[in-house]
C-alpha cells in the first residue's frame, strides 16, 4: 500500500497504537492526521488537549513526520487529504460512543464511495469492548461474571513506537490549537507526561495502592485517568506491566471496570440519555438545591469539598465521586443527568461510557446490583477523611475546625462563620 492516513482521536500516543504501527509496517508513507472537531470540543480541557497535541507532534517529528492538523468534520477533512495526497486508505481507533459510531459509518460510506479503504483497529481499551460476550446475551451486565471472564481472555501484544514514520513530502502540516493557560492542579497533557507519570507510579506508589486507593486525605490513585481518557497511555500497557507488580492485581481491577463499562457503552449507546435499568424513580425538579450541589455549599464538608475540588481543579478522588453522586441523587432526589451533564463539563478525565456509567449505577438505574445502595456522606467522610485533610484542603472555612467536627459542623455550639446550614436531613444524624 503505497499511502495511509491515520486519523487521531482519543489515542493521542506513538507507542502501542495498532493504527500507527500497522500503516509504518505496511504503507511506503503514513499521514497522521488529527481533526479539532467543533461538535465535540472539549473547550473545558482545551489546555490538556493542546497540550498533549503538541507533544504528540514533537514526537512525531523526532520518528521524522509531523502531525497534519485540520479543523472541522473529521469525514470530510480526512476524505478530502486523502485526495490531497493520493492515500488509499483511513484508518482510526474504533471507539464505542453513539457520536463516533456515526462517525465510522459516515467514514465508510465516503470512503466506500471514492474506493478508499476504511478500517478500524483496537487500542481504547485492554480487551475490545464487543469481543466478550455472555452466552445468549450481547454484553455483560453485572461486572463479577465480566471481570472472570475478562481477567482470563486472551490480549493482543503491546506493540513498540514506530522508529520511523515516513510522511509524504509538501504536506502542509496545519495549525496546532492555541495553549490555553492550564488551570491550577491539572496534569500536563500529553503521552511524555503520561508515561513518566505510569513509571513514577508502578516504581513508587503502585505497592500501596490496596490500601491507599480509598484515603481522601493522602490520595493514593494513579492519576492516569486523564491520560486514559485522551489515550496519552495505552491501557493495555498499563495493565500488562502493573499486573506482576505488589498492589497490581487490585489496581487492574478497576482499570476492568473502564472496559466493563465500555462493553455496555457500546450494547447501549443511550447510556448518557436514557435509564439502562428503568425504576420508578420520583426525581425532584429542585435547581436551588442542584446549584447548591455543583458550587459545593450544601452545609455537608464532603459533598462540597469534592465539588469544590471539582470545579477547581477539574478532577475528583473515585470515592468522592461516589460520595456527591449518591448524595445528588438517593439524598436530593435530583435525577443522575443533572449530575452526568456536570462531571460532563468539568472532568479532565469525563468519557461517555465511565462517566455515564458510574452515575447510572451510583442512581441506581446502571449496573449495580443493590439498585438501592446509599452511602451515608458523614460515616463516608469518618471512614475514609477521618482526620478531616480533604475538607480542610477544598474547604477552607472549615481550616481551623477539629475532626471529627470538621465532617458534622451542624453539630458545633455556634455556627462556623460562613458555612453554610447542611441540606439534605443530615443535620439529625
Amino acid at each position: 500500500m503505497d499511502t495511509v492516513i491515520v486519523l487521531f482521536t482519543r489515542d493521542l500516543r506513538v507507542h502501542d497504537h495498532p493504527a500507527l504501527a500497522t500503516a509504518c509496517a505496511r504503507a511506503r508513507s503514513v499521514v497522521p492526521l488529527f481533526v479539532v472537531d467543533e461538535a465535540i470540543a472539549p473547550h473545558h480541557r482545551g489546555g490538556f488537549l493542546a497540550e498533549a497535541l503538541d507533544d504528540l507532534r514533537s514526537t512525531l517529528r523526532d520518528l521524522g513526520a509531523d502531525l497534519v492538523v485540520r479543523r472541522g468534520d473529521p469525514v470530510a477533512e480526512a476524505v478530502k487529504l486523502a485526495w490531497e495526497v493520493r492515500a488509499q486508505a483511513i484508518w482510526v481507533s474504533a471507539d464505542v460512543s453513539a457520536y463516533a459510531r456515526r462517525r465510522e459509518r459516515r467514514f465508510a460510506s465516503a470512503c466506500g464511495e471514492r474506493r478508499l479503504e476504511f478500517r478500524t483497529f483496537p487500542g481504547l481499551t485492554v480487551v475490545p469492548a464487543g469481543e466478550l460476550t455472555p452466552l445468549g446475551g450481547d454484553h455483560y451486565r453485572v461486572f463479577t461474571p465480566y471481570w472472570r471472564v475478562w481477567s482470563g481472555a486472551e490480549r493482543r501484544l503491546v506493540l513498540p513506537a514506530p522508529s520511523f514514520v515516513p510522511l509524504p513530502e509538501g504536506v502542509d502540516p496545519g495549525e496546532l490549537p492555541e495553549v490555553p493557560r492550564r488551570p491550577h492542579g491539572n496534569p500536563p497533557g500529553g503521552e511524555t507526561a503520561a508515561r513518566r507519570r505510569l513509571e513514577l507510579w508502578l516504581k513508587l506508589c503502585l505497592a500501596d495502592y490496596p490500601d491507599a486507593h480509598d484515603d481522601l486525605g493522602e490520595d493514593g490513585t494513579s492519576m492516569l485517568s486523564p491520560y486514559l481518557r485522551f489515550g496519552c497511555v495505552s491501557p493495555l500497557e498499563v495493565v500488562t506491566r502493573a499486573e506482576g507488580l505488589p498492589g497490581g492485581p487490585e489496581f487492574v481491577r478497576q482499570l476492568c471496570w473502564r472496559d466493563f463499562y465500555y462493553q455496555v457503552a457500546l450494547a447501549f449507546p443511550d447510556l448518557p440519555r436514557r435509564d439502562y435499568r428503568p425504576r420508578d424513580v420520583d426525581w425532584r425538579d429542585d435547581e436551588l438545591a442542584a446549584d447548591a450541589w455543583r458550587e459545593g455549599v450544601t452545609g455537608i464538608p464532603i459533598v462540597d469539598a469534592g465539588m469544590r475540588q471539582l470545579r477547581a481543579e477539574g478532577w475528583m478522588h473515585n470515592r468522592a465521586r461516589l460520595i456527591v453522586g449518591s448524595y445528588l441523587t438517593k439524598r436530593l432526589r435530583i435525577h443522575w443527568r443533572v449530575g452526568g451533564d456536570h462531571f460532563a463539563d468539568l472532568l479532565l478525565d469525563a468519557d461517555i461510557p465511565n462517566n455515564w456509567g458510574n452515575w447510572q449505577w451510583v442512581a441506581g438505574t446502571g449496573n449495580d446490583t443493590r439498585p438501592n445502595r446509599t452511602l451515608n456522606p458523614l460515616r463516608q467522610a469518618m471512614k475514609l477523611d477521618p482526620a478531616g485533610d480533604y475538607v480542610r484542603r477544598h474547604v477552607p472555612e472549615l481550616a481551623g475546625v477539629p475532626a471529627p467536627l470538621v465532617h458534622a459542623p451542624w453539630k458545633a455550639r455556634t455556627p462556623i462563620p460562613g458555612y453554610p446550614a447542611p441540606i439534605g436531613g443530615l443535620d439529625n444524624e
